[in-house]
């Protein structure tokens, strides 16, 4: 007979672990100065009482430290601790029978019943005896103390056996010998607090020239960058910046053929100049892009580049390395098609090559190259179309030259393989937010997002636009669609964007009915902005910008709750900061028509407020103050003077 495989002695069970991604095989995120809440269910076979611990260690530990977890109800535990440095966590759990808080419970269940027995008192004294033997110093001297004294019998050592000192020097050094491990060891990984809250302005630098007809260069968009710090922007977002090709060079509105001077797709990369590791000589030097750099952080905004791996049929990689192409059965190279598209000014890599590695090496290269110029943050160009193995190992890399580098996955696919593509390693994702409209909508998906399993992996960023996408909503419902579009975008989510200046101006015309692309988009054309035009949404992006940067309950996802109202139009919900002192409740209307009002039926516990205290609703757009009581309050909007409500909560006392 074979002996059993396992330690019999060990009979604490350890299941149903959170935060656990796919059994550990993917990092929960953090950022550095969260508290990671771990819980687990923890129990034991017969009455015995369980005690349990978090053992916990960053990646450049050996040793974990030791957390007690404490239990909540139906043998479901908690424990915590605060992940103070970027890069990776390792923790697992520890569970263990509780002997002597077992004998302490049922030795006061006898107390209660009549005199306590001697003998019972020196099962209590061995224990403590025990644990005077595991620890040292002067925690050995009292447990010794303490035993003795229990030893002795009689009342005394009973009441003796109900001081909490005792239990918590016993508590510190418990009996681990039969203690069952968690089998398994669950990373977390923990990024900079950018990672988690920043809003982005996307610009073409091409079109940043004072005067129009000009093609700009980093100069003038370094000059652009004080008008993106102005309104609050943390993040400004290059599209490609390197040389353009000419074969198959793309004309205004995409047209198949180019007019003599016209600039082309920047998402058509490489030409004689070079390709994704130069810049577009039009635009400057890499001397003058890192002068960029330099201004950017002096205006406090961080840099993100458009990574998107592809060529133009003139990319030194075509004659260099051409077995990183695919051709057809006539010779000729396959172009990047999504049907009905066509793309002939750029071919995709063939990632089924069998010289796949050096072509991973190339671009995990064209990343550090980069990082070595200042940038830390990149925006990857659809991502779901490169193999999934490609990005857990190049995000893996690039994070060991800098654990601070982020990428956001421009990934608008099915959801499996965009949540696919946030376990392996991207920073931040888009979202469908851009197609969601209705209140039923944003609820579902934001409810979705901003709980468990989701909020583990994935951390949305929210964009109303991109130079692909303008929606019907914003096309039908002119300027007030935009404010609302904005105001959802920028307090919904932590994290977003705008492509600008098309979105504080108001670009709304598409190429044709149904199409979701601009006519005479800055994709094919260089654009000059007037940004001085008093229709500009910059005043409003400005103070809501200035909101969230004063306000830690807007700076994370974690603490969406919505709230009923009485009007399908009405979308309210609200957020707090991780300590729950500092409350925003937000009411939108999503009519870009007419106004709108209705009652909010409000969650007081959600808002810190019990239901017989007052309460004032500062608004942080407009100023108004209103004193409200109780769940039930009305609220009205008229989507052409300001659509919302952002509300600061401030409990009357």
């Amino acid at each position: 007979m074979s002996p059993p495989p396992i330690d019999g002695r060990a009979r604490v069970v350890i299941e149903g672990v959170t935060p656990e991604v796919d059994a550990g095989r993917f990092a929960a995120k953090r950022t550095i100065g969260d508290t990671v809440i771990v819980e687990a269910d923890i129990f034991t076979d017969g009455h015995e009482r369980a005690a349990a611990a978090i053992l916990v260690r960053h990646e450049s530990e050996t040793e974990p430290a030791t957390i007690a977890m404490t239990p909540l109800v139906n043998d479901r535990w908690r424990g915590s601790f605060v992940v103070s440095r970027g890069g990776g966590y390792w923790f697992t759990l520890l569970g263990w029978r509780d002997d002597f808080g077992t004998w302490a419970a049922d030795l006061e269940k006898r107390r209660a019943a009549g005199p306590v027995a001697d003998v019972d008192l020196a099962i209590g004294a061995a224990l403590v005896a025990a644990a005077a033997a595991r620890a040292a110093g002067d925690d050995a001297r009292r447990l010794r103390r303490f035993s003795a004294a229990l030893a002795e019998g009689g009342s005394a050592a009973t009441a003796v056996a109900g001081d909490p000192e005792l239990a918590a020097l016993v508590a510190a050094h418990p009996d681990l010998e039969h203690a069952t491990r968690y089998d398994r060891e669950l990373p977390i990984f923990v990024d900079r607090e950018r990672a988690r809250f920043g809003a982005w302005y996307e610009m073409f630098p091409r079109s940043c020239a004072s005067e129009a007809g000009r093609h700009a260069t980093f100069r003038d968009a370094a000059a652009r960058l004080a008008y993106v710090a102005s309104m609050g922007f943390d993040v400004v977002y290059l599209p490609p910046i390197h040389p353009i090709g000419h074969t198959h060079r793309k004309g205004k509105n995409n047209a198949l053929v180019a007019e003599p001077g016209e600039p082309g797709s920047p998402w058509a990369i490489g030409g004689i100049e070079g390709g994704h590791e130069s810049v577009h000589p039009e635009l400057g030097t890499l001397g003058d892009f890192d002068a960029f750099v330099a201004e950017a952080t002096g205006q406090g905004l961080d840099v993100a580049l458009d990574i998107a791996y592809q060529c133009s049929p003139d990319h030194p990689y075509v004659a260099l390395h051409p077995e990183w192409f695919r051709r057809r059965p006539d010779g000729t190279i396959q172009y990047a098609e999504n049907p009905p598209k066509k793309y002939q000014d750029i071919y995709p890599f063939d990632f089924d090559t069998e010289a796949w590695a050096s072509l991973w090496q190339e671009l995990l290269d064209i990343v550090l190259f980069w990082m070595d110029h200042g940038v830390r943050i990149f925006r990857v160009d659809n991502p779901h179309t490169k193999p999934f193995a490609l990005w857990e190992w190049l995000i893996a890399e690039a994070r060991k030259k800098d654990p601070g580098v982020i990428f956001l996955s421009e990934a608008f696919t099915r959801p499996k393989v965009m949540y696919r593509l946030a376990k392996l390693g991207f920073t931040q994702s888009y979202t469908y937010f851009t197609w969601r409209r209705t209140a039923p909508e944003l609820r579902a998906y934001f409810t979705e997002l901003t709980a468990p399993p989701v909020l583990d992996f994935f951390r949305p960023n929210l964009w109303p636009n991109t130079p692909d996408i303008l929606t019907d909503v914003l096309q039908e419902g002119g300027p007030p669609a935009f404010a609302i579009r904005y105001l959802l975008a920028s307090t919904l989510g932590a994290s977003y964007g705008i492509y600008g200046p098309a979105f504080e101006l108001g670009e709304r015309v598409p190429r044709e009915p149904g199409s979701e692309e601009y006519r005479d988009s800055e994709k094919y054309e260089i654009r000059h902005w007037d940004l001085d035009r008093p229709d500009s949404l910059r005043s409003l992006i400005t103070r809501t910008n200035a909101a969230r940067h004063a306000h830690a309950a807007l700076q994370r996802d974690d603490t969406l709750t919505f709230h009923d109202t009485d009007n399908p139009r009405l979308l309210c919900y609200s957020k707090t900061s991780a300590s729950a002192s500092d409350v925003v409740l937000v009411v939108v209307s999503l009519d870009p028509v007419w106004k709108q009002g209705g009652w909010v039926d409000l969650d007081l516990a959600a808002l810190g407020v019990t239901p017989d205290t007052a309460f004032e609703v500062h608004d942080l757009l407009s100023g108004a103050r209103y004193p409200w009581h109780g769940r039930r309050n009305y609220v009205e909007l008229d989507p052409h003077r300001l659509p919302a409500h952002l509300f600061e909560v401030r409990r009357i006392t």
